[in-house]
């Protein structure tokens, strides 16, 4: 197991209560909803021109 998943196994279990069981059912969209913060779930309109900035579409 490496490192990463034992940290989000242990964060789960220990953290929260969950079985394993469960841990391992989640889906890792269910997970980013479990752990990302309030302010992290929002995309500000500065956010959103800097990521385009960095990655811009394709011209084809």
């Amino acid at each position: 197991m490496t490192e990463t998943w034992g940290a989000m196994l242990r964060q789960a279990v220990i953290g929260w209560g969950l079985s394993p069981q469960v841990f391992w059912s989640l889906s890792w969209r269910e997970w980013v909803w479990l752990t990302q913060t309030e302010a992290a779930a929002r995309l500000e309109k500065a956010g959103l021109r800097a990521m385009m900035a960095q990655f811009p579409d394709e011209a084809d």
